[in-house]
């Protein structure tokens, strides 16, 4: 069975595209069943320019790639969400919808590379790139199928903290 993952911060512009993007390439290079979805609790109507940069120099996918809402993913025919993931603090801090199913949530904070110095931006984005990537190895390396929601809980916070 599937585990799909939701990766949200407030705009789904950047750092939770990172996160479904990363996801889903390293998913589908270990061959893991393991699906990510990322959206913003007010989507900013375009993926940042510079994240789909990092992520074409990464040689990795961006095709399809779009800002979205959450509220996508609380109707009707919505993949059910095994894990759902915040990775900026002022998503952190709004109250989320009930998502159905329940599932387990974390928070994995990243500062916005949005905010570096123009001259540091770049750099900004591919070592943002790099650690959601690290974090998304790491979620992967665990037996997703035979942990219970206390023991995924705790996984998660221990990749929080790595």
């Amino acid at each position: 069975m599937t585990t799909n993952v939701l990766v949200l911060c407030t705009h789904n512009s950047a750092r939770s595209i990172l996160g479904e993007v990363m996801l889903n390439h390293w998913a589908r290079r270990l061959g893991r069943d393991v699906r990510a979805f990322s959206a913003g609790s007010a989507p900013g109507g375009r993926v940042n320019p510079a994240a789909l940069a990092v992520l074409d120099g990464a040689g990795v996918d961006t095709s399809g790639l779009r800002s979205k809402a959450w509220d996508e993913f609380l109707g009707a025919g919505s993949p059910q969400m095994r894990i759902v993931i915040t990775v900026c603090d002022s998503a952190a801090a709004e109250p989320c919808p009930f998502w159905p199913g329940a599932p387990v949530q974390a928070h994995w904070a990243y500062p916005d590379p949005s905010n570096a110095a123009q001259s540091d931006r770049k750099s900004a984005f591919e070592l943002t790139r790099q650690a959601i990537g690290y974090r998304m190895l790491q979620l992967l390396a665990l037996p997703l199928e035979d942990l219970n929601d206390t023991e995924l809980r705790a996984a998660l916070s221990q990749i929080a903290r790595n």
